[in-house]
C-alpha cells in the first residue's frame, strides 16, 4: 500500500514506519502534528521542532499541521490532513502500543476516509518490542521523563539493553509501562535504518522540576554524521 507515516521523531512512530516499509508498503509522505499544548492527549511534544531536519535526513516530504491540541478538537487537524493527502495514500502508520485513546481516534477517521490503520506492534509485547527495536538498529535517546522514580538522570540517556532491564523492573514495581506508554517518557531517535546519517545532539539543556519528579531535555543544535 501507497502510506503516509505520522512521525514526531520519537521511537514508537519511526519503528512502526520501519517495519511498515520492511513489510514491502511504500512510504509516500510524512505527517506531523505541532501541538500548542504540551499536554496534548494525541501528539508527542519534546522536540517536535527537529521533524523537519529528520524528514530531510529519512530523504521523504513532511506535511506539517499546527493544532491548538484541544483534547477531542485536535483530530480535526489530523482528519484534515489525511482527507488532502487521500487521493495520494491508502492507509497510515501509527506507533500505538496500548493507548486505546490514540488508536480508536485514528481508526475511526482512517474508517470514515476509507483509509487504512497500520499500527505494526500494537499490542505486542512492550518489552520484545523495545529489544527489537535496538536489535534493528536504533539507537534511542530519553527527551521526557515524567514518572517518579525516574529520575534527571535519564534524561539524556540512550537506551541499551542495561536500561531495557531497568524499565523491566521498574514495570514491576511500580507499573511503569516499558515503552513510555502512558507518557512515562518520551525519546529522539538518534539513528536508524531510514537514516541517511546519524543525528548528532550538539547542544541541548535538561529542565527538571524537583517537585513533580519530571522534566525534558530541550534539543537546540543538533548535527549529522556518516554511518
Amino acid at each position: 500500500m501507497r502510506l503516509a507515516s505520522l512521525i514526531s521523531g520519537g521511537k514508537d512512530s519511526l519503528y512502526a514506519m520501519y517495519l511498515a516499509k520492511r513489510q514491502g508498503h511504500e512510504i509516500k509522505y510524512l505527517v506531523s502534528l505541532i501541538s500548542e499544548n504540551v499536554e496534548s492527549y494525541m501528539f508527542h511534544i519534546p522536540n517536535i521542532h527537529l521533524v523537519d531536519r529528520i524528514a530531510e535526513n529519512i530523504g521523504l516530504p513532511l506535511v506539517k499541521q499546527q493544532t491548538k491540541g484541544v483534547k477531542e478538537e485536535e483530530l480535526k487537524d489530523i482528519r484534515s490532513v489525511l482527507e488532502k493527502l487521500k487521493p495520494e495514500i491508502d492507509g497510515i502508520t501509527t506507533g500505538a502500543v496500548a493507548s486505546n485513546y490514540q488508536k480508536t481516534r485514528i481508526d475511526s477517521i482512517c474508517f470514515d476516509l476509507g483509509l487504512a490503520s497500520i499500527a505494526p506492534f500494537w499490542g505486542g509485547n512492550p518489552e520484545e518490542v523495545l529489544r527489537s527495536m535496538l536489535g534493528d538498529g536504533f539507537s534511542i535517546m530519553i527527551v521526557a521523563v515524567a514518572a517518579p522514580p525516574l529520575s534527571e538522570e535519564w534524561l539524556g540517556r540512550v537506551i541499551d539493553e542495561k536500561c531495557v532491564d531497568e524499565l523491566v523492573l521498574l514495570n514491576r514495581k511500580h507499573g511503569i509501562h516499558i515503552l513510555g506508554e502512558g507518557g512515562e517518557f518520551d525519546t529522539l531517535v538518534l539513528d536508524c535504518p531510514l537514516y541517511r546519517k546519524k543525528i548528532l545532539v550538539k547542544h541541548s539543556e535538561k529542565k527538571w522540576d524537583p517537585k513533580t519528579m519530571s522534566g525534558h531535555m530541550d534539543v537546540m543544535e543538533i548535527g549529522f554524521a556518516e554511518k
